[in-house]
């Protein structure tokens, strides 16, 4: 959550010609409802299948970048699906930092919507002791600290660019 992965996602798209695809996003538009409502109409599991679901068909297409939510990976097989497809990359930010971005976002989050700065901290802890066995399968893990502005997201893109995509290439 708040890690940058959209942030990320739309500018490593954008900068290599490809399309990029939010999947919270995409479910949004296919079932005309909010990944909140679907939560709260349907429960936590009927969202996770239809995530799982519209995960394989955005992973079946070519020349996307895919910006899943923080979830994904920990359910079912996804993370498997992901590694199988294609290059899968974890943001990693610090605990302040998505802190900040989650107090400046307002109530965007309902799941950290009303909460002090303590309690947003505790229950990030909280995620990523469940969450991290799965981030960690990922292929590459970078830093989304420096997602802030225009200049610090294209720095990261380059160094994404430069030190992991051309050494893709090279292993191809």
């Amino acid at each position: 959550m708040a890690s940058g992965k959209t942030t990320f996602g739309r500018a490593l798209a954008r900068r290599t010609g490809m399309q990029h695809i939010d999947l919270d996003f995409y479910i949004e538009q296919r079932f005309h409802s909010t990944v909140r409502d679907i939560f709260a109409q349907k429960g936590e599991a009927e969202f996770r299948r239809l995530e799982g679901a519209m995960l394989r068909e955005v992973g079946e297409m070519e020349g996307v970048v895919i910006s899943c939510g923080g979830g994904t990976p920990c359910f079912g097989d996804n993370m498997d699906f992901m590694n199988s497809r294609g290059t899968t990359v974890c943001l990693q930010a610090a605990d302040d930092v998505i802190a900040d971005r989650i107090m400046q976002a307002g109530g965007k989050r309902p799941l950290m919507a009303g909460k002090s700065r303590d309690e947003i901290l505790g229950t990030l802890r909280e995620h990523m002791k469940i969450r991290k066995p799965f981030y960690d399968r990922a292929q590459i893990i970078i830093s989304g600290d420096r997602l802030e502005n225009k200049s610090q997201i294209a720095e990261t893109v380059e160094s994404f660019i430069k030190n992991h995509l051309n050494n893709l290439e090279e292993r191809e």
